[in-house]
C-alpha cells in the first residue's frame, strides 16, 4: 500500500512538515510513502495511492492555489478516488493566520473526490490535521509524524489498496 504524501511550499515549511508526515507513513509496516510536491505529482500518483495526505500554507485562509490546480486538473479520476483515505496538514506565517480554514479547504476538496477522511489523533491535537507557524518545531514534527501514521494505520485497517 501506497499513501501520497503531496504539498505546495514556497519557503519551505510546508516541506519540512510534509517530510515529517511522510515519516510517519512510513512508520507503519507494510505502507510506502510517496512524497511528491505539486510540481512533481502526476496522475497515475493519485491512482496508485491509497490515500493522500495534503499539506498547503495559508493563502488567504484556504489552500494555496498550485494545491488547488493539481485537484481541479485530476478531478476527471474523482470517482476512482473514492473510499481512499485522505488527511491534511497546514503551515501559516502567524498564530491565528487560517490554519484550521485551510484544512478545511483541503478536506472539503479531498470529500468531493469521495475520500474518507482523517484527523490527527487524540495524542496530537485531536483535530482537522496538523499545522505550525513558519517551520515546525520539535511539537510539530511529532504531531505530523503522528498524522502520517494514523492515516497509513486507517488504510491498512481499511485494506484500502
Amino acid at each position: 500500500m501506497q499513501i501520497l504524501v503531496l504539498y505546495f511550499s514556497r519557503s519551505g515549511n510546508t516541506k519540512q512538515l510534509a517530510q515529517a508526515v511522510a515519516q510517519g507513513v512510513e512508520s507503519v509496516e507494510g505502507v510506502r510513502c510517496l512524497l511528491k510536491s505539486t510540481a512533481e505529482v502526476t496522475k497515475d500518483d493519485f491512482l496508485s495511492c491509497s490515500g493522500i495526505i495534503a499539506g498547503s500554507p495559508v493563502y488567504f485562509g484556504t489552500m494555496a492555489g498550485e494545491l488547488k490546480k493539481i485537484f481541479d486538473k485530476f478531478v476527471t479520476i474523482r470517482k476512482k478516488m473514492e473510499n481512499k483515505v485522505g488527511a491534511a496538514f497546514a503551515t501559516s506565517g502567524d498564530p491565528s493566520g487560517g490554519k484550521e480554514t485551510t484544512m478545511i479547504s483541503i478536506i472539503q476538496t479531498l470529500m468531493i473526490y469521495g475520500m474518507i477522511i482523517v484527523g490527527d489523533p487524540m495524542s496530537a491535537t485531536g483535530h482537522y490535521g496538523t499545522a505550525c507557524v513558519g517551520a515546525p518545531d520539535e511539537e510539530a514534527r511529532e504531531n505530523a509524524v503522528k498524522l502520517g501514521a494514523r492515516v497509513a494505520e486507517t488504510v491498512v485497517k481499511l485494506g484500502a489498496g
